[in-house]
């Protein structure tokens, strides 16, 4: 019973799955079932290997459509705060780069 690495193709969540038998495994993230087998990495760690992880991991979330929307959120909350009770007049918001 081999444990496998995917990358789930609908919603790009990486996960390991026990894999018995014929059974076809599912997406944790999405339930999906269109998944792509990655090449396993071994249980040897190297300091490269180590630095190659995080800097993907660290792409992932600069990328990451949520943390986009979190601190769009957090700066607009900001420029409100500032305006309503300090009376500050920041000039025109700036444009939303989403959309430009």
């Amino acid at each position: 019973m081999p444990v496998y690495e995917f990358r789930c193709r609908t919603c790009e969540a990486e996960f390991e799955v026990l894999v018995r038998g014929n059974t076809v495994p599912v997406c944790p993230s999405c339930g999906g079932s269109d998944l792509e087998r990655l090449l396993s990495s071994f249980a040897v760690s190297s300091a490269e290997r180590s630095q190659a992880s995080l800097a993907a991991a660290q792409k992932r979330y600069r990328q990451s459509r949520d943390r986009k929307d979190k601190a769009k959120h957090q700066a607009d909350e900001m420029r409100e705060h500032v305006q309503e009770d300090y009376g500050i007049d920041l000039g025109p918001k700036p444009p939303d780069k989403s959309t430009a």
